[in-house]
């Protein structure tokens, strides 16, 4: 079994600061064997924003999957918008925006989906589902692959599919050809855990979908700071939901929801499913 931390839209420039010493501290003590942090990591793309993410980052265990989200990139700047969009985040967070983590049990890919043309939405392009192909070829069958993008896939019924990442359909046709399994997302800053069955109506495949609410943010849009933690095996997938309490100033387990495999298909198992309040 692997763990994974799965942390989202911290936006540093807007960061809740008494979560950041409990939630390090939290990770440290899961000892997950990935830290994934799928985008939004500054709220206007500043300098000093970007070092208050790096230094806080670099707090936590390794390795680290990291992505950028629509907020990386520079709003008011236009210069740097459209000809440098992503100059900063490389420069003080990592200069690969195809990350990728892979052991004898899984394989986490990042795939960049912010894009300076628009101000909120994520695309993906035929380049990058080439380079997903590539870098899946030849794995084990019995490797889980995940991708990790901010801008999700997959969304619950009450949401806008404008927030979907464009050009979806054309990466799940690939993600059933490479046989991924979960895509890890946030953006919405609402946590979320399905899979793709009714969206995308695939003979014989439904990835696993998870989405993080905000992690630090001051922007919760009516839902507490929380985190997930995906703990993975071939057949299995659970999902830890963790919100911050804000009487006992900590982030505790709020919900876990299994899921299994059968064939290509992941479904939930509502068998044993566990939910708590704060």
């Amino acid at each position: 079994m692997r763990t994974l931390v799965h942390l989202s839209d911290l936006h540093f420039g807007k960061v809740d600061a008494t979560l950041l010493a409990p939630l390090r501290d939290l990770i440290h003590r899961i000892a997950p064997d990935v830290v994934v942090v799928s985008g939004d990591l500054t709220q206007r793309a500043k300098s000093e924003q970007f070092e208050e993410a790096k230094a806080w980052l670099d707090t936590l265990p390794g390795p680290q999957i990291i992505v950028p989200g629509n907020h990386d990139i520079s709003l008011y700047n236009v210069f740097r918008r459209f000809l440098q969009p992503l100059t900063r985040y490389k420069r003080y967070i990592t200069d690969d925006l195809d990350p990728m983590f892979v052991d004898a049990e899984i394989a986490v890919l990042g795939v960049n989906t912010a894009r300076s043309l628009t101000f909120k939405d994520g695309r993906v392009n035929k380049e990058q589902i080439a380079t997903i192909k590539a870098q899946l070829a030849g794995l084990a069958p019995g490797i889980t692959r995940i991708i990790v993008t901010h801008h999700p896939f997959d969304l619950p019924v009450t949401k806008d599919e404008d927030d979907l990442v464009d050009r979806a359909p054309m990466a799940m046709k690939a993600f059933a050809e490479c046989g991924v399994d979960l895509l890890l997302s946030g953006h919405m800053h609402t946590s979320h855990a399905g899979n793709t069955a009714e969206r995308y109506q695939m003979s014989e495949y439904a990835a696993l979908v998870v989405q993080a609410g905000t992690a630090t943010s001051t922007r919760g849009r009516g839902e507490v700071n929380s985190f997930n933690v995906v703990r993975v095996e071939h057949a299995r997938v659970e999902v830890d939901r963790y919100g911050w309490d804000e009487v006992g100033l900590q982030f505790s387990l709020m919900k876990t929801e299994p899921f299994l495999r059968s064939g290509n298909v992941w479904a939930a198992h509502t068998e044993g499913l566990y939910a708590t309040g704060l």
